[in-house]
């Protein structure tokens, strides 16, 4: 017969305290609490080495786990992390292989779970997405807000195709940009954005529609130049499809632009 589950840890301590006072032999204890011999002098031996807490149950895992990953491997994992911090337990395990084919490295999944025990897995980065599809804050200030759009295209008198690209300010209303791109391309439209910010600084967030190069019809949505925005730190405004007016003063100004 076992301890009784409901008092256990009051059954233990009884039979110590019972056994320490000497009343009793331990063998008279021991069946008088339906326990071995061995049993009993387990647990005394625990109180008289830790007190009262050496009377709990110790964990039944054991301390050196046959399938543990050696300690050499684990200092190359995290070695390998601390030297890349941007890399994740999937690339750090491939280069690994890559140098050391028969070097017994351990699945991803072990591999990230020995950087999550030495602390080296940050916070996952929150989903990005898009502000919504407004009402968004008033532009209280310069900078606080930039729109973007490219115009209709047209061909120049020598047939050339241009695709103008034009900037704004919504608080102040000024005409960042002006440029003559032959289409919508993002690598087309980053060096005259790159030139715009270091000309006036970053704005906080940028308003546009949903066409190239600012939105995709990908699963993010995103383009090169979007994700470049990111990185900047720039919020990014997408209009309702279909709804010009969320933009309204850009597409304003494009009613006055030359060639109509």
């Amino acid at each position: 017969m076992v301890w009784r589950e409901t008092v256990l840890m009051d059954e233990r301590l009884r039979f110590v305290v019972e056994c320490l006072s000497g009343e009793e032999t331990m063998t008279q204890l021991c069946a008088a609490f339906e326990i071995s011999r061995k049993t009993g002098y387990k647990w005394l031996e625990r109180y008289r080495e830790l007190g009262p807490v050496g009377l709990h149950d110790l964990p039944r895992a054991p301390l050196n786990h046959g399938r543990a990953t050696a300690a050499d491997v684990v200092e190359r994992i995290v070695a390998m992390k601390e030297a890349h911090p941007l890399w994740g337990p999937k690339k750090i395990i491939a280069r690994l292989k890559r140098a050391e084919p028969c070097g017994g490295w351990p699945a991803v999944s072990t591999a990230g779970e020995i950087l999550k025990r030495h602390g080296l897995v940050g916070r996952r980065r929150k989903r990005w997405k898009a502000a919504g599809n407004g009402p968004w804050p008033e532009a209280s200030e310069p900078n606080a807000v930039w729109t973007g759009d490219h115009k209709g295209w047209f061909r120049t008198r020598d047939q050339w195709r241009c695709e103008p690209l034009t900037v704004m300010d919504v608080s102040s209303r000024y005409l960042l940009g002006l440029e003559a791109t032959s289409s919508t391309a993002d690598e087309e439209a980053w060096p005259v954005f790159e030139r715009l910010f270091e000309e006036n600084g970053l704005p906080d967030r940028f308003r546009s529609d949903n066409g190239s190069p600012f939105a995709s019809t990908g699963v993010t949505g995103l383009t090169p130049l979007a994700a470049r925005f990111i990185k900047l730190g720039i919020a990014l405004e997408r209009i309702q499809p279909g709804k010009p007016q969320q933009n309204g003063r850009h597409e304003r100004f494009h009613l006055t632009m030359l060639p109509m």
